[in-house]
């Protein structure tokens, strides 16, 4: 913990859009000390405002020895919803220093009128359903350690994003590019692939979901792998209330930032 007359330390544990929104508005704030850390899974990845650590801790031990080391009132976990491993370190590691952890974790996604959604529980049952569905081309945004998994199967998947996997299996096609993509653009890139079906996580947020409204225009099918069983623990859906509860925590004070929505996002940036 934070010693008398030192400003309340907090780490934010980002890579999200969140996480970047909320180091940008409490970079404009005083009263409080703030690191982000980013897992360093790609190369240049974008730094968010204030101080920045890249790569990992080492585990829930190592994490709980650099709370140790600086200090630390509080754990923001703005990670992805699909980073289990993170997570669940950061519970740890919080509760054996015996500093606060909060989660920013955004609302998943809501299908709506056009929409043609198969939910699935996991990447298995997820390509159990592309093969039930008979699809050939498949868009698949899963994250690239998932892309090893996705040998063998019977479609043809193209997979997007900044840097590709070591390995690429015979079945799928890697396209280069960093995100936000817009529904234009989308729709675009899914009928110059041919594409038949769309298969993502439900990550939720706004920056990611251009795809989606992109599938729903071409009438495609989306299978939609559904989140893991969340703990119960302090959780915020956005950053205006990740905001709120600091300032009930430390006494701070201070709005978030004029391009930041109330959806956590900075506009023009990646979910």
């Amino acid at each position: 913990m934070s010693p008398a007359g030192e400003p309340p330390h907090v780490l934010i544990l980002g890579g999200t859009g969140e996480a970047y929104s909320l180091a940008a508005a409490l970079a404009g704030r005083g009263g409080l000390r703030v690191t982000s850390s980013l897992a360093g899974a790609t190369t240049a990845p974008r730094l968010p405002d204030g101080v920045c650590r890249i790569g990992g801790f080492g585990g829930s031990e190592g994490l709980r020895g650099w709370l140790v080391a600086e200090r630390v009132a509080l754990v923001v976990d703005a990670s992805h919803p699909f980073a289990q491993a993170i997570s669940r370190n950061a519970r740890e590691a919080a509760a054996r220093f015996g500093c606060r952890y909060l989660r920013l974790e955004r609302p998943g996604w809501r299908a709506g009128p056009g929409d043609r959604w198969h939910r699935v529980a996991d990447l298995a049952a997820g390509l159990a359903r592309l093969e039930a569905l008979g699809v050939r081309r498949v868009f698949a945004a899963l994250g690239a350690r998932a892309v090893p998994q996705l040998a063998g199967a019977a479609p043809h998947f193209v997979v997007r994003g900044i840097e590709p996997p070591s390995l690429l299996p015979a079945n799928v096609t890697w396209l280069g590019g960093r995100g936000p993509f817009a529904l234009d653009a989308e729709h675009r890139l899914l009928q110059a692939e041919r594409i038949e079906a769309l298969f993502c996580r439900d990550s939720g947020g706004t920056g990611a979901r251009a795809k989606l409204d992109a599938a729903r225009r071409l009438g495609l099918p989306v299978v939609l792998i559904a989140r893991p069983a969340a703990p119960a623990v302090d959780t915020v859906p956005d950053v205006a209330t990740a905001l709120d509860r600091l300032d009930a925590l430390f006494g701070t004070k201070g709005g978030v930032p004029d391009e930041v929505g109330a959806s956590g996002e900075r506009r023009g940036q990646r979910g």
